[in-house]
């Protein structure tokens, strides 16, 4: 039981870094390069307030504390 609480602790502090808010530069950075390694021609990604996203279907990240998300549209 005393090595338990120690062990839980530890994994509640590294939970609580995996979920650390990404900022949303970083995140469209890493976004694009999975895009573009799928050989996309032509796309856009816009960074918006979750206030303005009109089609939660093209969400596809979700950045700065979940304030902004990164929405995804093909082009042509």
């Amino acid at each position: 039981m005393q090595r338990l609480i120690p062990a839980l602790a530890l994994m509640l502090l590294a939970s609580g870094a995996l979920a650390a808010p990404k900022p949303c530069e970083e995140l469209k950075q890493e976004i694009e390069v999975k895009i573009q390694a799928n050989n996309v021609p032509s796309y856009t990604l816009e960074i918006v307030p979750n206030d303005e996203v009109q089609d939660q279907s093209m969400v596809v990240g979700s950045c700065d504390g979940g304030t902004k998300k990164i929405v995804y549209q093909r082009n042509g």
